[in-house]
């Protein structure tokens, strides 16, 4: 039986294939500063405001257990601790030691580097367009329906 024509490029595999192609880039990089992209992520969202870690886990992309174990795993190092919030003493926060600020800027700078790498194989003229383009896609992505969920074992 033939496959059915395809009108359009495969624009998921594409994305998935490029976000794998750059977070096992940019995890090798990090491992300079002993960090993952993961705990990159999780430190530089908790430095920018107050935050608990369900915050976090959506900014961060992370399922529950994930950042359970990326918390767990930041607290061992020292790069931060899980805290009562100021604003409500019922929710957790993360806090950032001044370690893991250190480590979250050294970080960023290898972040910064990767990207700028990436970047620079397109065309000059071509980059600012791509982003303009993905940051569309993303938020668009973000802001629309939800997976949907099927039901267990019929």
């Amino acid at each position: 039986m033939p496959a059915p024509d395809r009108t359009v490029l495969d624009v998921s595999r594409l994305l998935n294939e490029a976000g794998h192609a750059l977070t096992n880039r940019l995890a090798a990089a990090l491992a300079e500063a002993d960090l993952t992209p993961r705990m990159q992520c999780v430190l530089v969202h908790a430095l920018e405001q107050e935050r608990t870690q369900i915050q976090l886990a959506a900014l961060a992309g992370l399922d529950k257990t994930t950042m359970v174990g990326t918390v767990d795993e930041l607290e061992r190092r020292g790069l931060a601790e899980r805290r009562a919030s100021a604003a409500d003493r019922r929710a957790r926060i993360i806090a950032v030691t001044e370690k893991g600020r250190l480590a979250a800027e050294q970080g960023q700078r290898i972040v910064d580097r990767v990207h700028g790498e990436v970047l620079a194989g397109f065309p000059a003229e071509s980059r600012a367009g791509f982003l303009q383009l993905l940051e569309a896609l993303a938020s668009d992505s973000a802001a629309g329906p939800q997976p949907v969920r099927r039901p267990r074992g019929r």
